[in-house]
């Protein structure tokens, strides 16, 4: 390339708490305007903030578990600038001392090499609330339900190099935090949210040409697609010797373009001052040293417990920990059935398959991890097939019905009485005399053929294994 792409990017992430960050609304991802609010998120005079001692336990978590240094001392800042989903006319915002720095979490770069990518930043501020914006386009409306949600703010340093490491850098961040606990990362909920400063240079130059800051990207492909469209669009200007200006984009989806917004604030156009009304954050050594100890499991100490306690393969391991969902999940059918590599097997596959046309993560459906737990011992003990299953499954999956009550309903209990499955195979076996014959000359492998068509006859109920027995002393005998 004759470019180099420099990329960071900025992460806000909702924090999981009961209420808001400076009063007691609820916390609480609603379809109905203006209900969770208060004078205090709403910005209206004389109405005091009062920190929630909570969602700073939950930012020094997320500043922990990304490995960063944490300040003993912070306090909260008036970031000052008018926009109608501010009401106050500022934001609180950990401007100039974060509650954590110097971080950094590892990805893979394009080459499939390990790198790693520092965090310069981890502060605490409120959220703005929501502009809607009327289908006419002659209006626009400001929900202020997320209005004071406490968010953490995650700044990396310019490490990345194209939109691959940072989808991968993206992903990676969500799973870290969900394992953390300290947020659900629903990016269509907006409880995380991520910003984007591009900029290219020429190769082998040192200093960092013009950037541009790309807003409005709901999803990790729409990041990826977007920093796609910017590096073409900056490489076309500089092709023409002329400079990158300076500013603001906001990502088009439907179109798939960046539109300008305005010119980029610089941090002078802020005019930030500590605020006069909420007391600086003052956490002790013994305070860090018991969050770090509380950090729960992550995702890589995870895999390697199932590798050594389970005797998964690497692979498997890998997949099932990607998702602290899944992972839960499949530990909690594990319980219940404790055959580890079959429930990775229907976790993976089939559950997996359910979960992603659903859009749901596994603690999301009605389809228990102790359904499935019991969708696997009914094959055990011989009453449906693993064909079957499959099919009970998904029925299960949709209707939310206990699988076996789905088995019984839809009448699929297996075949497995001797005498009638004997009336079956003698009349598949009539009508394949060249299949017999096959077998009996050594072709052994047709077998498998006449088991489809025994099942085939039964809808798919009779048990397989009695069916191959029947059939083997059918032809022999």
């Amino acid at each position: 390339m004759e470019f180099e792409v420099i990329i960071g990017l900025e992460v806000h992430v909702e924090l999981q708490t009961e209420s808001k960050l400076f009063c007691a609304c609820p916390n609480r991802f609603v379809p109905e305007p203006n209900v969770n609010t208060c004078p205090v998120c709403l910005g209206f005079p004389g109405a005091f903030p009062r920190l929630n001692s909570f969602a700073v336990q939950q930012a020094l978590t997320a500043s922990l578990a990304l490995n960063c240094e944490i300040a003993l001392f912070s306090y909260f800042d008036r970031k000052n600038y008018f926009y109608p989903d501010m009401p106050k006319g500022y934001q609180l915002s950990q401007y100039y001392e974060p509650i954590g720095s110097g971080g950094h979490l590892m990805i893979e770069d394009d080459q499939g090499n390990l790198k790693k990518v520092r965090i310069g930043r981890v502060h605490m501020e409120e959220d703005a609330g929501k502009l809607v914006h009327a289908l006419s386009g002659d209006a626009s409306m400001v929900d202020y339900n997320r209005s004071g949600v406490p968010l953490v703010e995650i700044v990396t340093e310019p490490d990345l190099r194209s939109p691959g490491e940072s989808r991968r850098y993206l992903e990676q961040l969500k799973r870290i935090l969900q394992y953390a606990r300290v947020s659900d990362c629903k990016m269509e909920e907006g409880s995380l949210r991520c910003d984007a400063n591009i900029s290219l240079r020429p190769v082998g130059r040192e200093t960092f040409g013009s950037k541009t800051e790309l807003k409005n990207m709901n999803s990790f492909k729409a990041v990826e697609r977007s920093l796609e469209h910017e590096i073409k669009r900056q490489g076309e200007i500089l092709r023409r010797g002329e400079e990158v200006i300076t500013q603001t984009l906001r990502w088009e989806e439907d179109k798939q373009e960046t539109i300008v917004m305005r010119g980029k604030l610089e941090a002078h156009d802020y005019r930030c001052f500590t605020d006069p009304e909420l007391p600086p954050v003052e956490l002790t050594a013994e305070e860090v040293e018991k969050a770090l100890a509380a950090l729960p499991e992550m995702a890589e100490t995870r895999a390697a417990r199932f590798i050594s306690d389970f005797s998964l393969p690497e692979y498997d391991a890998a997949v099932l920990t990607s998702s602290r969902c899944l992972a839960d999940y499949f530990e909690a059918c594990l319980e219940c059935y404790n055959n580890p590599k079959v429930v990775s097997n229907w976790v993976m596959g089939e559950l997996s398959a359910l979960l992603k046309n659903a859009g749901l993560e596994a603690d999301q459906s009605s389809f228990r991890a102790e359904d499935l737990a019991d969708l696997l011992k009914m094959i055990d003990e011989g009453l449906i097939s693993g064909k079957i299953a499959k099919d009970v499954l998904e029925k299960s999956f949709q209707s939310g019905k206990p699988p076996r009550l789905v088995v019984e309903e839809e009448g699929l209990l297996q075949i497995s009485d001797h005498s009638e499955l004997e009336a079956v195979v003698g009349k598949v076996l009539a009508e394949n005399p060249d299949s017999v014959e096959k077998y009996r000359s050594g072709a052994t492998k047709v077998i498998g053929f006449l088991v489809g068509q025994v099942m085939k006859e039964t809808g798919g109920k009779a048990n397989p294994g009695l069916v191959n027995e029947l059939l083997v002393k059918k032809i022999e005998g």
